[in-house]
């Protein structure tokens, strides 16, 4: 690890260049460098083919980013997480700001980044609420600062948290006019979970909801992330684990009393779901 101060003509900055163990960067996700700057001059800088994602926040000032071909404008109370596989510039303007961010990859982190864009997210965004990102900030600055035996994986639980920060506002809040959308959906999973040990089609949902089932069907794993269906199984194998590990049921006694149906077809959805069948499960849990 290496800590600098950088005092230059365009920008004062403090950071952390970071190198991970081997098993950080095999298993873990992990930092590649960390700081805050407080720009001194109007500049753009740019970068591309970077092997990382970029996170930061703007505490003060005001400036701009351009990323895939979009121009997004910036100022004190907003972030930005992009892919710098990608090429990205960012400009302050003669209101200097004064930014903190995370260079940071890992195993996993490709896949939720797809999953943030599916989601909704954007490159630049204002969230719900700016502590909670500076908060995390912080402390992932504070981990990366102080020398740990566990230093890598505080790092990694540090950066988990700020990812589901970002997941959770990964909706762009001009948004606004799909809340009855949200709302809508939100009533449908809240009926999955109070109705899940019945009979449930689509074409029931769409007659109950008054809405055209493919619709439906998009919009829910557009709001819930998996599809309705995907959603129902989820929930019914959980409540058949419970009675695996917490009740003398039989197999074909707990395959419809969670809604899934005769016991080779719960067999065989189970051990989809989990990777071991009924009886392996009940023999190792319960």
């Amino acid at each position: 690890m290496n800590t600098a101060l950088f005092h230059g003509d365009l920008v004062n900055t403090s950071r952390i260049i970071y190198t991970p163990s081997d098993f950080a960067k095999m298993s873990l996700f992990h930092i590649q460098e960390i700081g805050t700057l407080q720009a001194t001059k109007p500049h753009t800088s740019k970068r591309e083919n970077l092997v990382s994602y970029l996170f930061f926040l703007v505490s003060s000032g005001s400036g701009s980013l351009h990323y895939d071909g979009k121009e997004y404008s910036l100022s004190a109370g907003d972030c930005v997480f992009i892919d710098c596989r990608h090429p990205y510039s960012h400009s302050t303007t003669e209101n200097l700001w004064n930014l903190s961010w995370a260079h940071f990859d890992g195993p996993t982190a490709a896949g939720i980044y797809r999953k943030y864009k599916e989601r909704g997210g954007l490159p630049a965004f204002t969230p719900k609420d700016f502590d909670a990102y500076q908060d995390a900030f912080r402390r992932l600055y504070r981990i990366a600062s102080v020398e740990s035996y566990t230093r890598d994986m505080e790092i990694n639980a540090a950066l988990s948290h700020l990812l589901s920060l970002l997941m959770a506002d990964s909706w762009h809040p001009e948004e606004a006019q799909t809340g009855t959308k949200k709302t809508g959906m939100m009533e449908v999973k809240n009926y999955l979970d109070e109705h899940f040990t019945e009979k449930i089609t689509l074409d029931d949902l769409a007659e109950r909801f008054h809405i055209n089932k493919y619709y439906l069907t998009r919009i829910f794993k557009e709001q819930i992330g998996v599809s309705i269906m995907d959603y129902l199984i989820s929930i019914r194998i959980t409540e058949a684990k419970n009675m695996l590990r917490f009740s003398k049921m039989s197999a074909e006694e707990i395959g419809i009393a969670c809604g899934i149906g005769d016991v080779y077809y719960f067999s065989r959805v189970f051990k989809k779901v989990e990777g071991i069948g009924v009886r392996e499960y009940r023999k190792q849990w319960g």
